[in-house]
């Protein structure tokens, strides 16, 4: 019997040993850090100066640039263009035969010179009534119907010179002396290097933002420098298939490196805010209608609805939601809850 009983009681200590060193179930607190508050970082919200920008390409053009045609067709006698040369503004560039038209000019001028003798002594008699008036105004009409046809000659003739629009550098030129040519003929061109114009686009959101004198900055291939413009003129509506606006801005500082035809990188600043609310990125929660940061105040987490402006590489702008001086929590946003409570020990 005595073994049975030492038995039985050595049984039971070891039940009881096993129920005392039963591990905890999941939950289940392991001590007051369990119920402590939640470590967290913040950032005070505070206004910042920030600039929005717009990156484009572009296209560096000459001021000007015209192609040279004749007007009429004819053989091109006379041809003064020098590739790659500076022309003055109405320099004789080409010229087509014109021997008929003067021809027909002197003929014009001697019958002219005859009618105006008859004019002449016409009015003498017309005083005397040796006359009658209508017989005068025969002949002043033929002296007027001359100089209208001379006129006329003239003009043809001043067709068959092709002068420079304006001052500019000539281009390669596709025509020799000698050829027929005609006004689907292009003799050469003619541009305006000595002052530059870059051409760009925007898209239709920037559109009410850009004005003309606003400066704008760009770079080309190969130069290490920094070029500035100006904005000159834009198109008069947004393209449909692109949905961009077209601008002209005036190159300021030229140089060897800027070329008609480079490609052009232009950095636009639209504008400066000197009051942004801006937070970090990571501390906005999106949510199924929008976006919600995390405030803290009085001990408590309150949670916001935002509405955010523009962003940069780690922050965001706040246009609606928060406040100068806000709290913001910035770390621990998974643990949060609107009943939490956090202890801030560091701020950004």
């Amino acid at each position: 019997m005595s073994n049975l009983f030492c038995a039985a009681f050595i049984t039971i200590l070891i039940l009881n040993s096993c129920e005392e060193k039963k591990p905890q179930g999941p939950g289940q607190s392991t001590g007051p850090a369990r119920n402590g508050p939640l470590l967290v970082e913040g950032l005070i919200a505070s206004p910042v100066s920030i600039s929005q920008s717009v990156e484009v390409t572009g296209t560096i053009l000459p001021f000007e640039s015209t192609e040279i045609r004749p007007e009429i067709s004819g053989r091109m006698i006379f041809l003064n263009i020098r590739e790659g040369a500076n022309a003055a503004k109405g320099e004789l560039l080409a010229k087509l035969f014109d021997a008929d038209l003067q021809a027909q000019l002197k003929k014009l001028k001697v019958q002219l010179q005859i009618a105006e003798k008859t004019e002449e002594r016409q009015r003498e008699l017309l005083k005397i009534n040796g006359i009658s008036q209508q017989d005068y105004d025969l002949s002043l009409l033929s002296v007027k119907n001359l100089n209208a046809d001379i006129d006329l000659i003239k003009v043809n003739i001043s067709r068959t010179e092709i002068r420079a629009p304006y001052s500019g550098r000539l281009g390669l030129k596709r025509i020799s002396p000698g050829a027929y040519v005609t006004p689907a003929n292009i003799l050469a061109t003619i541009s305006q290097v000595n002052q530059l114009r870059l051409e760009f686009s925007i898209p239709e959101k920037y559109s009410s933002e850009i004005f003309t004198g606003m400066e704008i900055r760009f770079t080309v291939e190969g130069s290490p420098g920094v070029y500035a413009a100006s904005i000159a003129a834009r198109e008069s509506s947004v393209e449909e298939t692109t949905r961009n606006l077209v601008l002209h801005a005036n190159v300021k500082n030229g140089d060897r490196y800027l070329v008609p035809g480079s490609f052009a990188k232009v950095k636009i600043t639209l504008g400066k805010n000197d009051d942004a609310l801006m937070i970090p990125s990571q501390s906005i929660i999106p949510v199924a209608r929008g976006k919600q940061v995390v405030v803290y105040k009085g001990g408590e987490v309150i949670f916001r609805n935002i509405v955010t402006g523009i962003r940069d590489s780690a922050r965001v702008q706040v246009l609606d939601g928060i406040s100068e001086g806000d709290t913001i929590i910035t770390t621990g946003l998974m643990f949060l809850r609107p009943d939490s409570k956090v202890k801030i020990t560091k701020f950004q």
